[in-house]
């Protein structure tokens, strides 16, 4: 447990560099929206880390992606290349973000499917896609696009589908199968808005999305003390 939202990313970043400087070869990350992923992000862009990061065996991927045009305020891409994709040594050619113009989102989501499919270079998962899969955790339980009530929550057969949660902007989610295919899962959860549902999930509540996430590899937890204890604990 970390004291706040910048040591937790502070601890993810180190976690991550030794990672993935421990692999041998390309491998690829799911990144996450948010605002801690977005902390992460920056450490990961500070010299004390960038310059142990394998920047050039790295693909960057997306969990999931709001289906709006990539330079929008509030596209997870955006967040991530202005955070951190910027300012690091990455090849282009290592940075696959999800589409969302020039196509329906129906569509978008099939082209990433086969986008991680050829860059995984086959299609059983059992071999992992992820080196290391990034969550957030939504105060209704949501990782990811996959929200509570949708369709995406049953779907076994695509890598990734679109989906349109009530209230909520069309997105385009990878499903729990491709989110699962990796060696290392993390969820970085800060703030005490996030106590409730993090407890909630711990108990294994079945209508929480992120209840029923089971990755092939490692589940870690990255969680600061206002979530894990609330504003108690302050």
């Amino acid at each position: 447990m970390s004291e706040g939202p910048e040591e937790l990313a502070r601890q993810a970043a180190e976690w991550m560099v030794e990672r993935l400087t421990a692999t041998q070869g390309e491998v690829a990350v799911a990144l996450s929206g948010g605002s801690t992923p977005k902390l992460l992000y920056r450490v990961l862009a500070t010299d004390e880390f960038a310059r142990r990061m394998p920047w050039d065996r790295v693909h960057w991927c997306w969990g999931d992606e709001r289906f709006v045009a990539p330079d929008d305020p509030a596209s997870n891409y955006r967040m991530a290349r202005e955070a951190m994709l910027d300012h690091v040594p990455v090849p282009a050619s290592h940075v696959h973000p999800i589409p969302t113009t020039g196509m329906s989102a129906a569509a978008a989501a099939e082209t990433y499917g086969r986008t991680l499919l050829a860059l995984h270079g086959g299609g059983n998962l059992a071999r992992p896609v992820f080196e290391i899969v990034l969550l957030g955790l939504g105060t209704n339980g949501h990782l990811a696009s996959l929200f509570p009530g949708t369709d995406s929550l049953t779907e076994r057969e695509v890598w990734a589908t679109a989906v349109t949660p009530a209230g909520e902007k069309t997105r385009i989610t990878l499903t729990y199968p491709v989110l699962e295919s990796c060696r290392h899962a993390a969820f970085l959860v800060a703030g005490a808005d996030k106590r409730e549902v993090l407890a909630r999930v711990r108990a294994g509540e079945a209508d929480l999305p992120a209840s029923h996430y089971r990755p092939r590899g490692q589940l870690h937890w990255f969680v600061d003390a206002a979530a894990e204890a609330g504003p108690e604990a302050s």
